[in-house]
């Protein structure tokens, strides 16, 4: 929803600044009209269209390597829950609660995460997470994990390979905390707002010089719209980028099911 509404805004604003443009020119004293001032203005429009291109490009590409990262992140996360869980397997029976609250975290973690997919089958808590505002982090989540790693704590070795195994599992369940607030962080917005802002306005004035110079027929309206509806669908891809986890283009949940898989299995 907030890539449609930053994408609506942009639109109407590039279209409201071709429009002061457009029908204040015919106002403006006929000095500020000649060949002139109109070949200046042309000169103004190339520089901001030159410098507002290379900043779109720089924000599209920082939008597509934060995505990347999260994507990144998650298949991390996941090879950390497997091997996490393949560690418990190997220590025996004793951990299989562990391994059950492990498999109960990561269906509840996947169900939130993903809610608009198909949850995964189970009995397991059903947990809203606030994803619109990139708040990953869930308290009831987190509490699921913790308990996982209080119940490996307290297994009770009886032997020296047990007690080797249980040092890997215990060392294992870190790197997954770590990797979850990792995830955590790398999921919030990377875009400072207020810059967005700024380039808006730099578009507003490249538009509002497009209104100045057009001529006043139906075809310079139209490829003026189409250049309003081209940048507007533009940051809306950044900002749908930005958001990992909301609207169209989201983070995959496959890794995050495949270590979901494995951690079913009984042995």
């Amino acid at each position: 929803m907030q890539e449609t509404t930053s994408a609506l805004v942009v639109f109407v604003l590039l279209l409201a600044a071709t429009a002061v443009g457009f029908f204040g020119k015919p106002y403006l004293p006929e000095e500020h009209r000649k060949h002139e001032t109109m070949q200046l203005i042309q000169l103004v429009i190339t520089m901001l269209v030159t410098f507002a291109a290379l900043v779109l490009g720089l924000l599209t590409a920082s939008a597509k390597s934060s995505f990347d990262t999260v994507g990144n992140g998650f298949r991390s996360y996941a090879a950390e829950l497997i091997q996490l869980d393949t560690a418990l397997r190997q220590y025996g029976p004793d951990a299989d609660h562990a391994r059950e609250l492990l498999r109960t975290y990561t269906a509840a973690a996947i169900a939130a995460t993903w809610p608009r997919e198909q949850p995964p089958a189970g009995h397991y808590p059903r947990i809203s997470t606030d994803l619109s505002h990139d708040k990953l982090e869930d308290v009831q989540l987190g509490d699921m994990l913790n308990a996982a790693y209080v119940a490996v704590r307290k297994l009770k070795p009886s032997d020296s390979y047990q007690q080797t195994t249980l040092t890997e599992c215990i060392s294992r369940f870190e790197r997954v905390i770590e990797a979850r607030w990792t995830l955590i962080e790398q999921a919030h917005s990377s875009i400072s707002k207020p810059f967005l802002t700024t380039l808006t306005f730099w578009l507003m004035v490249i538009f509002l010089c497009f209104g100045l110079v057009a001529p006043r027929n139906a075809l310079a309206l139209v490829m003026i719209m189409l250049g309003a509806v081209s940048i507007a669908s533009a940051v809306y891809v950044i900002v749908d980028l930005d958001t990992p986890l909301t609207g169209p283009i989201v983070a995959s949940s496959d890794p995050m099911r495949d270590a979901l898989t494995h951690l079913e299995r009984i042995r």
